[in-house]
């Protein structure tokens, strides 16, 4: 889809996928407290005594405010001056199948390689989308 409202998928997949690490991150909570591999008490002031399997969703999570963030505002922003075209949409479902894939190596391998790269090619769609919304604004 193009015109005016192309952009909104691409957000509301990823607004969904944040409340799908949100439900992950509380599952895997529960599993840990149920299990017994920590106590409420241990970490009711600090994530220091979860266990890794926690640990990796937690910090995806934060992750999923870190880069997101600007790609709202982008997303926003290209709405309104019109920057929908297809180039723009296309560029906004690859940096949300990123995210997806980030979270994918994030909380099973973490292989740092892998995010690192999944991550790069998640960024350099975002620098793109930037880079084709301030033309849009310049008028080139």
């Amino acid at each position: 889809m193009t015109g005016s409202l192309a952009l909104v998928y691409p957000v509301l997949a990823q607004v969904f996928w944040t409340f799908i690490v949100f439900i992950l991150l509380g599952v895997r909570r529960y599993k840990a407290l149920r299990s017994r591999k920590t106590r409420a008490r241990d970490v009711a002031l600090s994530g220091d005594a979860w266990p890794d399997d926690e640990k990796k969703v937690a910090n995806n999570l934060r992750n999923q405010f870190e880069t997101p963030v600007i790609f709202y505002v982008l997303c926003g922003v290209a709405t309104y001056i019109g920057a929908t075209a297809y180039g723009m949409t296309i560029l906004a479902w690859i940096y949300v199948a990123s995210r997806v894939a980030h979270t994918a190596i994030h909380v099973t391998s973490n292989n740092l390689s892998q995010r690192a790269l999944i991550y790069s090619v998640g960024l350099m769609a975002l620098v793109l989308m930037w880079i084709i919304t301030i033309l849009r604004l310049l008028g080139a």
